[in-house]
């Protein structure tokens, strides 16, 4: 008696599902990249900005080293009611958000009008206030649960990969976390006088709000880039004078690691780009409140962007390497541990694959990475989630297969340089 061959029944996470990509800069771009070299997890493409040029200058990079073309748009992403009927035009299953943080919110209420699942890389920001905060994306938790849709947040490399990296060593290392700090590194050059490695807007106003770190079950606000020390980085990227600044993820991870005592963010910054940026402070270009300058109303920092070189730009000048990980100190077993869990990325090698430097890169990489674990069902379910509420193993293995191969070393206990 001969027996039939089952039949199998393909999951539906396995069919391609179309997304929309909203942004064009840096990010944008390499997440546009990335998504069409997997074609058979991202059926079609298709991307949008307030400048369409600008989306079509991606598909053309994209059509050449990729070989896939994708659709582009124009969208105000503000615009909540265009954005609908955009989404509905292009019914995609997921959108994934690379735009300005001020557009989270107003990206989201499409989402949930028009049905989609959404993504984005970093918290929501108001215009007027250079305060980044979850509060106000946590809020649509009973919204998306309740419309059946998913809503990833910060899934870039910090907050994003950061968040996986802690999660990580707590599942495989740690039985509590008690300390950690996050420590962003970029080794690189781009030989110009003065450049943000992303959105200057952003990059800026990050850089001079006040700092706040986690210590004691609360925030303590500091003065901004009041403290600071050096850090040798492994496999010989240098040692590099890093600033504690508030980021976002210290938010989430204090809130779902529950035992975390104390949590700081750290950022590389050389004297030269300091220099510069005292300057621009004083003189009050760094201003986010509007003046009015020959009868038009204009914000100071917005059009310091304008003149400022396009990050988008710095992948054809800049070498070295970035150095972005998590030094995590707790206990397992009853005993001290400490592990430094981390990524480091060469500028040039990511110019060469996808046309941007490392910063870009490494952010565009974790997005795709974030809407491929949506897309295949690994992290699809209802609500708001942040990074480290899911599953780290399936995000780590991709990290390794698309271009951000991650390394975990025991460090001394008492001799990793950050206090307790």
């Amino acid at each position: 008696m001969h027996s039939r061959e089952p039949i199998v029944s393909i999951p539906i996470f396995q069919i391609m599902k179309d997304i929309l990509i909203i942004g064009a800069g840096g990010v944008g771009s390499v997440v546009a990249h990335k998504c069409a070299m997997l074609g058979d997890t991202f059926g079609k493409i298709t991307l949008a900005s307030r400048t369409k040029s600008k989306c079509d200058a991606i598909a053309e990079s994209i059509k050449s080293r990729v070989g896939k073309e994708i659709a582009t748009a124009a969208i105000d992403a503000d615009d909540v009611a265009a954005t609908v009927a955009l989404i509905r035009e292009v019914k995609p299953f997921l959108l994934i958000n690379v735009a300005l943080p001020y557009q989270d919110l107003p990206l989201m209420d499409a989402c949930l009008e028009a049905g989609v699942h959404y993504m984005d890389t970093a918290n929501y920001e108001p215009p007027n206030e250079a305060k980044f905060e979850y509060h106000w994306q946590w809020a649509y938790q009973e919204k998306f649960e309740k419309a059946g849709l998913c809503a990833l947040l910060g899934s870039g490399f910090d907050p994003g990969t950061t968040n996986v990296f802690t999660a990580y060593v707590l599942k495989h290392h740690f039985d509590e976390i008690h300390y950690l700090d996050i420590v962003d590194v970029n080794g690189g050059d781009h030989g110009k006088a003065f450049a943000t490695n992303f959105n200057p807007e952003i990059n800026i106003r990050e850089v001079t709000a006040p700092c706040r770190h986690w210590q004691k079950d609360k925030f303590v606000e500091t003065p901004a880039m009041s403290r600071h020390q050096p850090f040798t980085c492994p496999e010989e990227v240098g040692t590099f004078e890093i600033y504690r600044m508030y980021h976002e993820e210290l938010e989430s991870l204090t809130k779902h690691i529950p035992t975390i005592r104390k949590a700081q963010f750290w950022m590389s910054f050389s004297q030269n780009y300091l220099k510069h940026l005292e300057v621009l402070q004083n003189v009050g270009m760094t201003s986010i409140t509007p003046i009015e300058y020959n009868g038009q109303s204009i914000v100071p920092l917005q059009f310091l962007k304008a003149v400022l070189p396009d990050p988008g730009d710095l992948g054809k000048t800049t070498q070295g390497r970035t150095c972005i990980g998590c030094i995590v100190r707790g206990v397992k077993d009853g005993l001290d541990k400490a592990i430094y869990i981390y990524n480091i990325c060469n500028h040039e090698d990511c110019f060469e694959e996808v046309g941007s430097q490392a910063i870009s890169y490494t952010t565009g990489v974790p997005a795709m990475i974030g809407a491929k674990m949506l897309v295949e069902g690994t992290w699809l379910k209802p609500g708001v989630w942040n990074m480290e509420q899911n599953d780290p193993d399936p995000f780590m293995d991709d990290l390794n297969k698309h271009g951000l191969p991650w390394e975990v070393v025991e460090l001394p206990v008492g001799e990793t340089g950050f206090e307790d």
